[in-house]
């Protein structure tokens, strides 16, 4: 397990999906040349890259058509999993060329076009089929949940992206209410066949893992996640229906989009450079100014994408934290820079002032509760630090006293960020802050030497056990205190912990 581990924290949700998508085309090819599969590699072959490429022609002709950002992963992306979901041809096929064609075509369009402030609303490849059908008539047959061959590898490489975005209860909320309903609309009452049938001939594992929990069409927090779950789980059902009218697995997830879009923060942001500075020992502030006004909960998480050439395995995206409060008018993101640094991080130093990248999706659960006599204890590691600084911040704007405790660990003292707004928050809010330096050859007055512990939580903290917890740091801190925190008695129901997509 520790080698999924390391592996899943060494690569980005978005790299993570294309090497399952491209194994996912190799062992069909390879299942195909062997007959246990009814498509010849060939087929599959001409099929994938004739969707490829029509794929990042439209995308680059939207691009410069619109003045956009590209990102060429999330086009291979899209592209990629239309080759999974309809059925491949081959070249003398003229009918099913066309479908192909028109549905790259348009998922990569749709992402332009129906976008409401810079932000798509629909799955790319769901919309592209799902028109494809009601043009020239023609649907997907998602093969790629249909057989049986193939099935291990799906579900075992979506599980690993499940984990690595920690979404199980979107798909949780998906499974129970699709196979509920089956249960409960199954012909002739055989609900055991029904299900059976969906489970190993049906799309309902690559729909979850893959199209599902696209984060761009993916609700902001946990309640909205559950709800866009169950709805696209009741739509998936095969005999749900109005009238003679059934829905595909491509409709259920597009009225699901509709929902997403209702309920989530709207659009893309440019954000443009005003400064950077060192806030400690390897770790620096970059200032952007938005386009417009940025509305989101202290503590929650932006999708930031910055286009440069030969980016690594890990892409041109990120999810980072906003470091800022929503009183301000800049927006602050806090990066800590190791060595080797990443091909993104290394464009981010690059940058100038007035130079832009493009920020979307705000989203997380990791803020503070609306209830303010509730008690919190905020746990840190590092540039983990970061949403507390955006509560801190806020709760000093909004002169909000809290009973707060923050435990904040470093190796050393000038590895510590952002002290000038906690110690500030001391005297403004009553916020109590106890640095923990594990790794400090000399004594620094007002600091702890060492590490956090069970026993200090409980020294300066004694009242633990009525109290909230947030966690915020490297996985393997989060996981450590998330068990040390059990061992002492604090219900699992009272800690959060900072996860997202990217991070996790």
């Amino acid at each position: 397990m520790k080698f999924v581990d390391d592996f899943l924290n060494k690569i980005t949700m978005y790299r993570l999906v294309l090497y399952y998508l491209i194994t996912l085309l190799v062992a069909a090819a390879v299942f195909g040349f062997f007959t246990l599969l009814p498509y010849s590699p060939g087929d599959l072959a001409f099929s994938t890259l004739l969707i490829l490429a029509t794929s990042w022609v439209t995308n680059m002709l939207f691009v410069k058509g619109f003045g956009a950002m590209p990102n060429v992963e999330s086009v291979y992306i899209t592209g990629l999993i239309l080759s999974l979901i309809i059925t491949p041809v081959a070249p003398t096929n003229y009918a099913g060329v066309g479908f192909l064609v028109f549905a790259a075509a348009w998922a990569m369009a749709s992402k332009f076009i129906f976008a409401i402030g810079k932000k798509h609303i629909f799955n790319p490849a769901a919309f592209g089929v799902a028109l494809g059908a009601i043009v020239l008539g023609q649907s997907a047959t998602w093969w790629v949940g249909g057989n049986l061959p193939l099935l291990p590898l799906v579900v075992l490489g979506g599980l690993l992206i499940v984990r690595k975005i920690h979404r199980f209860d979107l798909v949780i909320a998906f499974g129970v209410v699709s196979l509920f309903t089956i249960i409960l609309t199954a012909n002739g009452g055989n609900f055991i066949t029904a299900v059976m049938q969906t489970i190993l001939h049906s799309a309902i594992f690559f729909l979850a893992f893959v199209m599902l929990t696209e984060p761009l069409t993916m609700p902001p927090n946990r309640l909205s996640r559950i709800i866009y779950g169950a709805l696209v789980g009741f739509l998936f059902a095969p005999n749900i229906h109005l009238g003679s009218f059934y829905f595909t697995p491509e409709l259920a997830l597009l009225i699901g989009n509709i929902f997403v879009y209702i309920v989530s923060p709207k659009g893309r942001f440019t954000l443009t450079l005003l400064e950077k500075r060192e806030l400690a020992t390897g770790t620096f502030e970059f200032v952007f100014a938005p386009d417009r006004p940025l509305t989101f909960r202290p503590g929650q998480y932006l999708e930031w994408t910055l286009s440069h050439r030969f980016c690594d395995d890990r892409g041109n995206r990120r999810y980072f934290t906003i470091a800022s409060s929503p009183t301000e008018e800049v927006v602050r993101l806090g990066v800590k820079f190791y060595k080797p640094a990443s091909t993104f991080k290394r464009a981010l130093w690059a940058m100038e002032e007035h130079d832009t990248l493009s920020a979307s999706h705000i989203a997380g659960d990791f803020v503070l509760p609306r209830d303010a006599k509730k008690k919190l204890v905020f746990i840190a590691g590092g540039i983990g630090v970061t949403p507390f600084r955006s509560m801190v911040q806020y709760l000093i704007d909004t002169k909000d006293t809290r009973d707060i405790t923050l435990l904040y660990s470093n190796k050393t003292a000038s590895e510590i960020a952002y002290k000038e707004v906690f110690d500030a928050a001391g005297s403004a809010i009553g916020l109590k802050t106890v640095y923990a330096l594990t790794n400090e050859p000399s004594p620094v007055p007002g600091t702890y030497a060492g590490t956090i512990t069970s026993d200090l939580i409980a020294k300066e903290i004694p009242d633990y056990k009525e109290r909230l917890f947030y966690i915020s740091g490297p996985h393997g801190m989060i996981d450590a205190f998330t068990v040390a925190l059990r061992d002492m008695g604090v219900s699992p129901l009272h800690i959060k912990t900072d996860y997202f997509p990217g991070f996790a």
